[in-house]
């Protein structure tokens, strides 16, 4: 019953009591990259949901959108603003997402939406994460976040998948408050972000 009814009216309740506990800090980020952003504060993207189904992300834009002399971006941590170095370490770039909860295209708890391109990259293993709408933070996030390898990420968004229940959800943001309070596992070693997925 939770898995096909419960679990969409808690993420929408969940997440409405989340933007508005969190508006104070959502308004003061938003003033801060619209400033240092040339007046883009959010980050759109498209990023794959339930059953693959096409979606845009929004996320607080982090970097700025400096090239080299060639016109090509630069680096990620050659991007990254003070503000949002101080958005990405506490986590706050996700608060946005809420509202992707609120409209349907994910949930609270799931698999990490990933890049399209990735697509057809999956196995049939690999593949399963999608049979659940994605998450903001997930089975994977407590488990090592970008710390882990791909293949284990995938392991541990299908054993999600196969397993979530009310209690599994409640663990998960538990442990995701406390995974976020302790700032474990933002980057993988070396990066700002995790290496791109290349397939198996």
């Amino acid at each position: 019953m939770y898995k096909h009814f419960f679990k969409r009216i808690f993420d929408f309740l969940a997440s409405l009591l989340g933007l508005l506990i969190l508006l104070p800090i959502f308004v003061f980020i938003t003033v801060g990259l619209y400033i240092v952003n040339n007046g883009k504060p959010f980050f759109f993207q498209a990023r794959p949901g339930l059953n693959g189904k096409i979606f845009k992300i929004i996320k607080f834009k982090t970097m700025t959108d400096r090239k080299d002399a060639n016109g090509i971006l630069l680096p990620d941590v050659e991007r990254l603003t003070p503000i949002g170095v101080f958005v990405r370490k506490a986590s706050l770039d996700e608060i946005p997402q809420l509202i992707n909860v609120l409209k349907g295209d994910m949930s609270l708890i799931g698999p990490r939406p990933l890049l399209p391109e990735y697509l057809p990259l999956y196995n049939k293993f690999q593949a399963r994460r999608h049979e659940v709408r994605p998450g903001i933070t997930g089975w994977a996030q407590v488990n090592g976040r970008n710390s882990i390898s791909w293949q284990k990420k995938f392991e541990y968004d299908v054993w999600y998948v196969d397993h979530f229940t009310l209690l599994l959800d409640l663990k998960i943001i538990f442990l995701t408050l406390k995974k976020v309070l302790m700032k474990e596992g933002i980057s993988a070693d070396g990066h700002v972000t995790i290496e791109p997925f290349k397939g198996t």
